[in-house]
C-alpha cells in the first residue's frame, strides 16, 4: 500500500470520528438544551399580584393630567412585587410627578402576562377606549424570544400596535426585550441562546418602532449589565424585575417618557 493510500485512509478514518464527535456533541448538547427547557418552564414563577390596582392617579392636582398607559406582557403588570408603587408604572409616575414641573399622572395598565407581540392589537383596542390616552409605553418581546419566535414577524406585530396608537394621536414609547442573559431562571447554555435571541428580537423592534413613528429606548443595552452584575435586580423567581429592576428600568425610559409627555401637552 503506498504512502498516499495510507494518507488517504486515515484521513477517512479522522473525517468520520470528527463526523461522529460532531454528532455526538450535537445530540449531547441538544439534550442538555432540553433538559434545561423543561427545567425552565416547570419553574414556579411570579404571579400578577391581583390586589394591585391597575388604575390609579398619582401626584399633585392643579396641573393638566398626563394619562399614560402601560401595555405589554408581565412587567406592564409589575409581575415579581406587590405594591404599585414598585410597578414599572408606579415608579415612572411617581418619577413624573416629582419636581416643580410635575405632573398628575392618571397610570393604567393594559397588559397581561404572557403576553406575545400577536397579542398587542387586542391591547391596542383596550388602551383606546374611553379617554384617549397621552402617552403609550409599551414592554413586550422576552416572551417573543424565550419562545424563538421569529423576530422579523415579532417587530412586525409591533409595528402595527405602534402605527395604530400613533394614528390616534397617542405618543409611543418601547422598551425593547430585555437583557435575557441577565435572568438567573434559566441555567446555561440554554441562556445564552435565549440572550441570542432577545438580542435578535431587540434590534428588529427598533427598527419596526421607529419606521412607525414611536421612540425607543433599548433596555438590553441601556440596564443589561446592571441586571446581570446584581441578582437583586431580579425577584424570587431569578427571571422577572424586582422593586430594584423596575426602578432600573423606570430611570431608563424615563426621559423618552418625559419627551413624549411634554410632546403630548402641546397637542
Amino acid at each position: 500500500m503506498s504512502e498516499q493510500d495510507i494518507a488517504t485512509r486515515l484521513a477517512g478514518r479522522l473525517g468520520r470520528a470528527a463526523a461522529l464527535s460532531l454528532i455526538a456533541g450535537t445530540v449531547g448538547g441538544a439534550a442538555v438544551l432540553a433538559g434545561e427547557a423543561f427545567v425552565a418552564r416547570h419553574r414556579r414563577y411570579a404571579q400578577p399580584e391581583l390586589g394591585l390596582a391597575l388604575r390609579a392617579t398619582v401626584g399633585r392636582t392643579g396641573a393638566p393630567p398626563l394619562r399614560l398607559v402601560l401595555l405589554g406582557d408581565s412587567s406592564a403588570l409589575g409581575v415579581g412585587v406587590d405594591r404599585l408603587e414598585d410597578t414599572i408604572g408606579g415608579q415612572l409616575a411617581g418619577l413624573l410627578s416629582e419636581g416643580p414641573t410635575g405632573r398628575l399622572v392618571h397610570l393604567s395598565s393594559v397588559g397581561v402576562s404572557g403576553s406575545r407581540s400577536t397579542d398587542l392589537a387586542t391591547q391596542v383596542a383596550r388602551a383606546l377606549l374611553g379617554d384617549r390616552p397621552d402617552v403609550a409605553l409599551i414592554l413586550i418581546g422576552a416572551n417573543d424570544a424565550t419562545g424563538m419566535r421569529r423576530a422579523a414577524d415579532a417587530a412586525a406585530y409591533l409595528g402595527a400596535a405602534v402605527h395604530r396608537l400613533r394614528e390616534a394621536r397617542v405618543e409611543v414609547v418601547v422598551g425593547t426585550c430585555p437583557d435575557l442573559g441577565a435572568v438567573r431562571a434559566i441555567a446555561p447554555p440554554l441562556r445564552q441562546l435565549v440572550a441570542w435571541s432577545g438580542r435578535r428580537v431587540a434590534r428588529a423592534q427598533t427598527t419596526a418602532v421607529l419606521d412607525a413613528g414611536g421612540s425607543v429606548v433599548d433596555l438590553g443595552t441601556e440596564t443589561g449589565p446592571v441586571f446581570r452584575a446584581d441578582a437583586g435586580t431580579l425577584c424570587h423567581d431569578g427571571f422577572h424585575p424586582s422593586a430594584d429592576g423596575y426602578r432600573v428600568w423606570a430611570h431608563a425610559l424615563l426621559p423618552a417618557v418625559a419627551a413624549a409627555a411634554a410632546v403630548a401637552s402641546r397637542h
